[in-house]
């Protein structure tokens, strides 16, 4: 079945919940998503509120991602630059699928969702994302459409002696 996508949905507390254990359960499968395993919904509610926070200023918004049943499966976060020279391209953070769906297109349907969306914001001409190297994240926004335009080597400290490379990358939407 397809993932079925929103653009700024009502944050309700059930919502939120949602949110907050997809969070949780794609970083305790190993997903790069801000925080290394093990986590609980309690380490991640702090970054979800300041997320909220964004959104409530306008700097941020949600795109949901339900699967057949209704339940939430993927996010990603727009975030918007406040520098003048650079208000034509948005942030793409916190980009999930649930650990049960992958494999199934729910990435790319998201990806794809998340195109559509900055295309009709106004104004916005590319989406820049960051992930972390090792994990094959990379590639997998290349064959998005995304340009791996930077690389950061051992930015990223996963543990005590693992340091991963923070890539960036784009997509032009003109």
């Amino acid at each position: 079945m397809p993932l079925r996508c929103e653009l700024d949905p009502e944050t309700t507390p059930e919502l939120l919940d949602s949110v907050c254990a997809l969070w949780a359960d794609v970083s305790n499968a190993g997903g790069a998503v801000g925080f290394v395993p093990p986590v609980v919904k309690d380490d991640i509610r702090p970054e979800l509120i300041k997320h909220l926070a964004a959104m409530t200023e306008g700097r941020t918004r949600l795109l949901l991602g339900r699967d057949e049943g209704g339940a939430v499966a993927a996010t990603a976060f727009f975030t918007f630059n406040t520098h003048r020279l650079m208000r034509h391209w948005c942030w793409l953070y916190t980009v999930m699928v649930h650990p049960s769906h992958q494999g199934r297109g729910y990435g790319r349907a998201l990806m794809a969702a998340a195109e559509d969306a900055a295309r009709d914001m106004d104004g916005i001409r590319g989406i820049r994302l960051t992930c972390r190297g090792g994990t094959g994240a990379d590639l997998f926004y290349e064959r998005c459409g995304y340009k791996e335009v930077g690389r950061v080597p051992g930015a990223i400290k996963v543990a005590d002696d693992d340091f991963r490379d923070d890539i960036t990358m784009w997509l032009p939407l003109n």
